[in-house]
């Protein structure tokens, strides 16, 4: 396509986008006059409208004016007003949902031969390209891993039944772009899109209560259940197809590289709701949707199976099959099926059966299927008979899908993490050992002593706890869990549970602890010639910078002892890590914790490689930017290439599910995407790109690094009054209202700074437009370096343009400048009682975002912040008129809640300031 013609195609592309907002703008305007009269219609469009004017240029009095109309709205009136721009940005988020799904379509009808950037055939053609050899590209394939794992962190502030609604209204909006809609169609389309916003209307976005872990459960099964069980094929397909287009000498099967794990019933640090119970019951939730989504495929496979005998010859290990079937699995009358010369659906209907008979405990094994491979061999006989007679269409395209699917997803659908901390662990070990007379006081012991302790009860297949001894609740609770694990393991599977991590690991006894809980259980066994059979791995989560310090020398000394070393006999010598950012980006400011964690990936390899053990590491992002949170593929390309040879974890958490997954278009990018960059990475891995410069850089980066842990430290740690601003200055008490999760905010009940979780941290900040956590440091540090030298600021630029590390960090600090506003921000100081306070720290919060906003700009030679993403900066500037309002009022709502509390009054005004939370959510597309 020539340059004019993508113009005028991106230009006509983004008109389009224009048209869904402004036809959603109408249509809510019109649903306000239908609900609120025309008094609500002319308010909202005031306060819209002046809030434009201001962002376009400040203007003293046309402040004054928009505070004035805000402050003097009735009550009842200031409600709806919140509840309106709230819901705006609802329907403009579905608009720019949908147009990237309409982009990429016409990008794929215009573009002729032409492969998209960032696709997976856009992969494999550069390695055809490099002259990369089909025996590299498979060893590659084969190399590549990458699972994405399901949280139930607190960050997704809306409600299941919105999120229907939002999608309902997502499909009939897409549906405006079909050009063969009648007149009349398009009305109709257009009264049904309002009836949709009246509903989403007079549905309550607010949960009136904290949601279950099985509340939580329900929704991450959703997107398996509405786009992932059928769009992680798609993807499978695409690849084997591009891999056929362009090495056709070849045949191709990739293996599972790309799968889904979940926390969601496992992660039980800080929530005392999730039980050994709880958790069995999730997996057996898992286990019926997964049948429940084969039974859906079988029944749309009958209809393509009406193949006669009559015309075909099907195989006799078909006809073998069927009355093996007929001799043991008993169908009911009605699903019998009677025309005995189409031999598949017969067949098929016997599967049916066979997998509505696999979770019922009373029925023979004959009758159902024991285990996924039962399952695959009849997917495999049917697709062997189809290609016998030349049916090979039906055999890819519809036989292949499931085969695909069962290889996912077996019985257990997705593998299911189990998570505590650490402390839980000592406790519980401590009273076991005392009642056994083994040890009186084990959480007295020194590190080395408890490793000593723990190694030998390792090596002495005797038990150590007993039936017949009473223990605490909690460490029943704690052995529990090791055995329901067991249990899984043996009714769903192995790879239903295989991981259990360790929140803050401070030493190798945690790893060994886990182990030795792991024995009790029959997980971690002693075979008769010696060997050790472990089926639950020990992951260690290292959360701090003091945290990641320490890693490579706990795994050091875990690989030096042989009973750990043993136990990654079963993994095929794979060690998971797990690194979390979160934590380690409030410990110590972004810079510091981006550069920490990637000096940790690198000593934490380097510490492994002599014991010839292959690393998974396992990266605990968030969804916001405060918490490692970006793109999928760019943070897949942002991990040293040297470092994921064992396979890459990552978590998605919160609001990121939905904006990712709810949409099979969406879905199907994103992860078509992160293959792409799987593959990008694996090529760097296999053929590294030797910068010379980079040694220096690592250098520098090590000393900006100091200085910006530092300066944030002053602040975060080490300012006396700093926690007094963030808890006064921020809507954080009551985030811990708006019922968003199960597990509560803090780790303990405590009000130290150490004991808040890093969702709540981010959050506050978030809804406050300081956003804070996201970028708070890094001018000093990156000045730091500036200010020894003037040349140092070439050498920053050079590193901004060659070091895709630098690149990534400095991009992700414009896109955190650009959606902090420190006028905004500045109103929220009012709130806090000591205006002294309020003036000095919001002075030193300002004077850094000045000074790294301009080093920034010289760094990049921009002239405004994010001009190199110009399409997200115009979101952000579009968008920032319609969030003022809502910040207004919420600090106007947070005052006066807080002082109607001080005086004891019913929380009459909870209900408004959670909405403005809400709202500020949807419009900054941001939570924790």
């Amino acid at each position: 396509m020539s340059e004019s013609a993508s113009l005028i195609n991106k230009n006509t592309s983004n008109n389009l986008l224009r048209r869904d907002v402004r036809f959603l703008g109408h249509i809510l305007g019109e649903m306000l006059v239908h609900q609120g009269g025309n008094e609500l219609f002319t308010i909202v469009e005031k306060i819209r409208e002046m809030s434009k004017s201001l962002r376009a240029q400040y203007s003293p009095e046309m402040y004054a004016e928009l505070k004035n109309t805000m402050n003097g709205l009735a009550p009842e009136i200031r409600y709806q007003v919140i509840r309106a721009f709230a819901i705006y940005f609802q329907l403009v988020n579905i608009a720019e949902q949908n147009h990237r799904i309409r982009r990429k379509r016409d990008y794929e009808r215009t573009a002729g031969e032409s492969v998209q950037p960032g696709s997976i055939e856009d992969s494999i053609r550069e390695l055809k390209n490099l002259g990369i050899s089909f025996a590299e590209v498979q060893e590659m394939i084969q190399g590549i891993s990458l699972e994405l794992v399901m949280t139930a962190h607190p960050t997704e502030a809306t409600r299941r039944a919105v999120l229907d609604i939002h999608k309902r209204i997502a499909n009939d909006v897409m549906e405006l772009d079909n050009p063969n809609l009648t007149f009349r169609e398009r009305e109709q389309l257009r009264e049904k899109l309002l009836g949709e916003v009246i509903t989403l209307w007079q549905t309550d976005e607010l949960r009136d209560r904290k949601p279950t872990v099985i509340d939580e459960v329900k929704y991450g099964l959703y997107y398996f259940d509405e786009t992932l069980f059928d769009v992680l094929p798609q993807v499978y397909q695409e690849l084997e197809r591009c891999l056929h287009k362009y090495y056709p000498e070849e045949s191709w099967y990739v293996p599972t590289f790309l799968k889904f794990g979940s926390w969601i019933g496992g992660d039980r640090d800080g929530n005392p709701s999730v039980t050994s119970k709880i958790t069995w019951q999730t997996l057996t939730m898992h286990r019926n949707l997964v049948l429940k989504k084969y039974e859906e495929q079988l029944t749309g496979l009958m209809r393509h199976m009406s193949f006669s005998k009559n015309i075909v010859e099907v195989t006799k290990e078909l006809l073998d099959s069927i009355e093996k079937d007929r001799s043991n699995v008993i169908l009911p009358p009605d699903v019998v099926w009677r025309n005995e010369k189409e031999p598949y659906r017969i067949k098929v209907k016997y599967m049916i059966q066979k997998i509505r008979n696999t979770a019922d405990p009373n029925v023979g094994e004959g009758q159902k299927y024991n285990n996924p491979s039962e399952f695959m061999e009849d997917l495999l006989v049917i697709e062997r008979s189809l290609r016998n007679h030349y049916a090979d269409f039906i055999a890819d395209t519809y036989v292949r899908t499931i085969i695909r699917q069962v290889e996912l997803f077996g019985f257990h659908l997705v593998t299911l993490d189990i998570r505590q901390h650490s402390k839980e662990h000592e406790s519980a070990m401590t009273e076991i050992l005392a009642k056994m007379s083994i040890c009186p006081d084990y959480g007295a012991l020194t590190e080395e002593q408890k490793i000593e302790l723990l190694t030998g009860i390792l090596n002495d297949p005797r038990p150590i706890t007993s039936p017949y001894l009473h223990y605490t609740e909690s460490t029943q609770e704690c052995l529990d869990v090791y055995r329901v694990i067991r249990k899984a393991q043996q009714e769903f599977g192995r790879s239903c549970i295989s991981s259990y991590l360790i929140s803050m690991t401070q030493g190798a006894s945690d790893l060994l602890e886990v182990l030795v809980f792991g024995k009790e259980a029959g997980l971690y066994q002693h075979e008769e010639d010696g060997s050790i059979t472990c089926t639950l791995q020990s992951v260690p989560l290292f959360e701090t910078i003091d945290d990641l310090h320490a890693a490579p020398e706990i795994m050091t000394t875990l690989f030096q002892i042989p009973a750990y070393r043993n136990s990654l006999n079963s993994t095929n010598h794979l060690q998971e890590i797990m690194l979390g950012y979160s934590d380690s980006n409030k410990d110590g400011g972004v810079i510091t914790a981006n550069w920490e964690l990637r000096v940790a990936l690198r000593s934490i390899t380097a510490a492994a490689k002599p014991f010839g053990v292959k690393l998974k590491f396992f990266h605990g992002r968030g969804g916001a930017l405060g918490r490692g949170g970006m793109p999928l593929n760019r943070s897949i390309l942002a991990q040293p290439a040297d470092t994921v040879g064992g396979g890459i974890k990552i978590t998605e958490q919160g609001e990121v599910l939905s904006s990712r997954y709810s949409m099979k278009g969406i879905a199907y990018r994103s992860l078509e995407q992160a293959t792409s960059a799987l593959i990008t990475s694996a090529l760097w891995a296999k053929n590294p790109q030797i910068n010379d410069a980079e040694q220096g850089w690592e250098e520098i980066m090590s000393r900006i690094s100091e200085k910006a842990q530092q300066k944030y430290q002053d602040l975060i740690f080490r300012d006396p009054d700093f926690l007094t601003f963030f808890k006064e200055t921020t809507p954080l008490p009551e985030i811990g209202e708006l019922n968003i999760g199960s597990r509560p905010s803090k780790r303990k009940n405590s009000d130290r700074f150490e004991d808040l979780r890093a969702i709540p941290w981010v959050f506050a900040w978030t809804q406050s437009r300081y956003l804070l956590p996201a970028w708070y440091a890094s001018g000093y540090g990156l000045n730091s370096f500036y200010q020894e030298n003037p040349d140092n600021l070439k050498i920053m630029q050079d590193m901004y343009q060659h070091w895709s590390f630098f690149r990534s960090l400095i991009d992700n600090l414009q896109m955190a400048l650009a959606k902090a506003d420190l006028v905004i921000a500045k109103e929220y100081s009012s709130l806090i009682h000591d205006q002294g306070i309020a003036e000095r720290i919001f002075n030193l919060i300002q004077d850094e975002y000045r000074q790294t906003s301009e080093l920034i700009l010289k760094i990049t030679g921009q002239q405004e912040i994010l001009d190199n993403v110009p399409v997200i900066q115009e979101s952000i500037r579009l968008r920032n008129p319609y969030v003022d309002p809502l910040s207004y009022m919420q600090v106007g709502l947070l005052s006066e809640l807080r002082s109607l509390r001080e005086q004891g009054d019913a929380d009459s005004l909870l209900r408004e300031v959670l909405l403005t939370i809400n709202g500020i959510a949807a419009g900054l597309r941001n939570t924790g």
